[in-house]
């Protein structure tokens, strides 16, 4: 078997359900990892490490890397870690990516855990100086690193988001969620201000210290808590610099279903105790994430309508 030097197999007996041809990938007893990971971890000034999970996505795969690689800012790396996808496709492309561009570098995992620790395998080989974050069906704006970085050195901050279109599974734009310039630390303490899909921050400043805490959805509002915990404020960029892809059975899709997570935040990752977590929940986060939900639905009318008389003027 040939593997390139930048795939990384973690072998293992699995539960997972794999293609006869790609069945090696979860259920050998074995391990590979290429030398580059085995050698003392060392930062890279001005490297971003660009921390993608997969599963299953090969409808939108393509045009989330090919994002990511076309950026103005070329100066990264792209760790994709694979969940334990039994698309046989999504693997396929993988592969293909590996072997085409070397700042792709892959991992894949033996179980499916979710996205959180898929990510946490991401960061741990990550040997830039920024970490930022792409889901494999979201996309980046060309320029979008460019300015991030940018503004993060000339405004002074560790950790930068930015606004994002919203678009639907075949690319049509439906809205937008724009960002607030400052984030605080109490304004994530209310809901969650910080795209994923637009976050980068400055381990130089911060430390490689930050993982995403294992619980199964809103593990990314959980992060951003912790980093901006410590560093107090975190930059964000009005311009739309990504594309958030709305999906029907998304993880985070179903609203309802994640309360439980909501409150497990404020439980396993803030430390509160029950009564004053279901208090921070009810008079905190759900008038914020109201307001928030209209704030967006009024800004993406705007956006849609600002669309079709644009469109009228052709």
């Amino acid at each position: 078997m040939v593997i390139s030097a930048n795939i990384t197999i973690l072998y293992g007996k699995s539960k997972c359900n794999q293609t006869k041809k790609h069945k090696h990938i979860c259920h050998s007893t074995l391990l590979f990892v290429p030398l580059h990971i085995v050698r003392k971890s060392t930062m890279t000034e001005g490297l971003v490490s660009v921390i993608m999970p997969t599963y299953n996505t090969a409808n939108f795969l393509a045009d989330s890397i090919e994002s990511i690689l076309n950026q103005t800012y070329t100066n990264l790396e792209l760790l994709i870690t694979d969940d334990c996808s039994s698309d046989k496709d999504t693997i396929d492309l993988l592969n293909r990516y590996a072997q085409k561009d070397d700042r792709v570098k892959l991992a894949f995992l033996k179980d499916n855990h979710g996205p959180g620790i898929a990510r946490n395998n991401a960061i741990e080989r990550a040997q830039g100086q920024y970490i930022a974050f792409c889901d494999s069906d979201d996309r980046w704006m060309p320029n979008k690193l460019e300015m991030q970085i940018a503004a993060m050195k000339n405004e002074g901050y560790a950790l930068c988001c930015s606004s994002y279109i919203i678009c639907d599974e075949n690319n049509n734009n439906i809205g937008i969620n724009i960002s607030p310039r400052h984030i605080t630390f109490s304004m994530m303490k209310r809901d969650n201000k910080v795209g994923c899909l637009t976050a980068i921050y400055d381990i130089r400043a911060l430390g490689k210290k930050y993982y995403m805490p294992k619980i199964r959805k809103r593990q990314d509002w959980a992060l951003f808590l912790e980093i901006t915990s410590n560093c107090h404020n975190a930059y964000g960029i009005k311009e739309p610099l990504a594309y958030y892809r709305k999906r029907v059975n998304s993880v985070s899709s179903n609203k309802i279903a994640l309360v439980k997570y909501n409150i497990a935040v404020y439980r396993q990752c803030l430390h509160f105790g029950k009564f004053k977590s279901l208090t921070y929940f009810a008079f905190c986060f759900l008038p914020s994430y109201t307001a928030k939900v209209i704030k967006q639905k009024i800004d993406s009318f705007k956006y849609r309508i600002n669309i079709r008389n644009f469109a009228s003027k052709k």
